[in-house]
């Protein structure tokens, strides 16, 4: 199957604080599966290093500043290139404003979780492609 991977999740260093979230069973989905990487928030024309940001409803901000706009850019992207490529299903960052799948952080920069999901991982989901969190990549090796 060829999945959509958050590109943090396979160690590359384009999280929000400039650092890779790399998960120990990727190396084992690559020999089963094949990845295509994507970062959502740079596709959207972030930098990374970048200010931390939450879901606040359907509204994408950081302490300062309202970056839906560049969010939602990075959703479309994402989408195109999954499209593109025949992606079947992603493989996304769990709890991020993005990606999130289930749970994401709810706005108020206190660490609470509320449910909902990331842009990019609403938007994957509203056309049909299955969308996983980096938990529930043990199932997709069975």
């Amino acid at each position: 199957m060829k999945l959509l991977i958050s590109a943090c999740l396979l160690g590359t260093c384009c999280r929000y604080d400039g650092a890779s979230k790399a998960h120990p069973l990727v190396g084992k989905l690559a020999k089963r599966h094949t990845l295509v990487p994507v970062c959502p928030e740079q596709l959207g024309g972030l930098a990374t290093p970048r200010p931390p940001a939450e879901r606040r409803g359907d509204r994408v901000v950081t302490r300062e500043s309202d970056v839906t706009a560049q969010y939602r850019r990075g959703a479309e992207e994402t989408l195109k290139l999954c499209q593109l490529l025949d992606c079947e299903a992603a493989v996304l960052k769990e709890r991020s404003p993005s990606c999130g799948h289930g749970q994401v952080y709810d706005g108020t920069f206190s660490g609470t979780l509320t449910a909902g999901d990331g842009v990019t991982a609403e938007l994957l989901a509203a056309y049909g492609i299955p969308v996983y969190g980096e938990s529930q990549i043990e199932a997709l090796l069975q």
